[in-house]
C-alpha cells in the first residue's frame, strides 16, 4: 500500500478527477484513483467530484460508504482486513476477529498506535471454503488461526 499523501492540493484532485471524468462509470476510477494517491477519499475532493459528475453529496457518500475498499480516514501502513461474512463466521471467523480486535487492543478501523495496522471488517474474500479469511494489503490468506495471526502481525511489524 502506498502511504498517505496528506499534503495534497485541489489541483491534484482535479487532475485525478479529469483523467476518468469521461469514462462511463466515472465515479469508481476517480475514487480508486484518489485513495491510490492519498490512503483515503478526503474530504476536500468530495465537492470537487460531486461538481465534476453532477452528483450529490448524498450519492458520493452513498457510493464511499457502500463499498469497503473506500476509507473516509488515511489507514496505517498495512491494511488487515478480516471476513466478517456467515461462511467464515460458521468456522471460527468470529473467534478469529475478537483474537485480533483483542490482541491490537483496537475496534473495527482502527490503527495501532505506532500506525502499522489498520484493521477492517469486510463481508466476503470471496474465499469461503478456506475460512476464515483475511486479507492483507490485497494478499488473500485463508484459514485464519491464531498462529496465522502472529505472523501476520508480524510481518506488519506489530
Amino acid at each position: 500500500m502506498q502511504s498517505p499523501n496528506v499534503t495534497i492540493i485541489a489541483e491534484d484532485f482535479g487532475h485525478l478527477i479529469s483523467e476518468h471524468r469521461d469514462a462511463e462509470g466515472a465515479l469508481l476510477p476517480i475514487l480508486h484513483a484518489i485513495q491510490d494517491v492519498c490512503g483515503y477519499i478526503p474530504d476536500a475532493a468530495h465537492p470537487l467530484i460531486c461538481d465534476a459528475l453532477n452528483i450529490t453529496q448524498a450519492e458520493l457518500h452513498g457510493v464511499i460508504s457502500f463499498y469497503h475498499d473506500f476509507r473516509k480516514k488515511p489507514a496505517g501502513r498495512h491494511v488487515l482486513k478480516v471476513c466478517r461474512a456467515e461462511a467464515c463466521q460458521s468456522v471460527g471467523g468470529d473467534a478469529v476477529a475478537a483474537t485480533l480486535l483483542d490482541r491490537l487492543g483496537l475496534d473495527w478501523h482502527g490503527t495501532t498506535h505506532n500506525g502499522a495496522v489498520t484493521v477492517e471488517p469486510v463481508y466476503c474474500l470471496g474465499l469461503c471454503a478456506c475460512g476464515p479469511a483475511a486479507m492483507v494489503d490485497g494478499r488473500v490468506v485463508g484459514r485464519v488461526d491464531a498462529a496465522k495471526l502472529d505472523a501476520l502481525l508480524a510481518e506488519a511489524g506489530v
